[in-house]
């Protein structure tokens, strides 16, 4: 699969999700789509991000804007995140990495000298027919979801 470019559309993609079932991104057909990737469940960063999303939920949701957080973490680990910090949107597990490598997001990690494959923060706005409008990729938390709600806005 190649990597998705800004201007082009999304295809579309089905993962397990934290709220049952599963969703595709085709569910979403004429709403805006946020999707923050993250490393992993109850980290301080992605806790921090994803609870920032949580806080502005109300508002992307008033923009006709849905969020979706997708990590490589299982299941089980999505709904105790979810549920420890009242996320209202879905987490979505990506355990193949299948989604993360369409986005470009699956990368060679360091850490503390150790070398491994991981998620690179990274979010994606993606508009009411499907198409990638706005990438922000090797994000810093801080202030990081105002930049994408006033992205948001200017559509």
């Amino acid at each position: 699969m190649t990597q998705i470019e800004v201007g082009h559309v999304v295809p579309d993609f089905t993962l397990p999700a934290s709220t049952g079932g599963t969703i595709s991104l085709s569910d979403y057909k004429g709403k805006k789509v946020i999707i923050y990737f993250y490393p992993k469940d109850m980290t301080p960063g992605c806790t921090t991000e994803s609870c920032d999303f949580r806080d502005y939920n109300g508002e992307f949701a008033n923009l006709n804007t849905v969020v979706l957080g997708i990590s490589a973490d299982d299941l089980k680990s999505h709904g105790k995140f979810a549920e420890k910090y009242s996320l209202p949107f879905p987490l979505l597990s990506d355990e193949q990495h299948e989604v993360s490598e369409l986005f470009g997001v699956w990368k060679l990690k360091k850490n503390f000298g150790k070398e491994y494959m991981g998620i690179e923060r990274s979010t994606f706005l993606i508009d009411e027919e499907g198409k990638l409008v706005r990438e922000w990729r090797s994000v810093k938390v801080e202030n990081h979801v105002q930049e994408v709600l006033d992205a948001v806005k200017a559509l």
